[in-house]
């Protein structure tokens, strides 16, 4: 194999992998485009990312249906999932204070 080969082999591997990469960066994109945050349906540790005060990202939130701690859900079912913790008994698009 010649250096000439072995260059256009690097190129071409890396070309593609590029190439994978940002479909998958659209593809992603894509889907959060389809997602919004629900806070207070996470079950204790499920959540996905940034529950508030004492965690750090997914996974660490504290309880169940936690008040500052959010799942990704389809566009448009977050206020008519339950939550145990919402006055209103369903996710809420922000976080909240957990009803008395």
């Amino acid at each position: 194999m010649t250096a000439t080969t072995r260059t256009l082999s690097a190129t071409a591997l890396v070309l593609a992998l590029g190439s994978a990469l940002s479909m998958a960066a659209v593809s992603t994109a894509h889907a959060a485009d389809d997602m919004e945050k629900c806070f207070g349906i996470a079950l204790k540790g499920k959540n996905d990312c940034a529950a508030g005060a004492g965690t750090t990202c997914a996974g660490t939130s504290k309880t169940d249906f936690q008040t500052n701690a959010w799942k990704l859900v389809p566009k448009g079912t977050c206020i008519t999932t339950t939550s145990q913790t919402s006055a209103t008994g369903f996710g809420q698009l922000e976080a909240f204070q957990a009803k008395p």
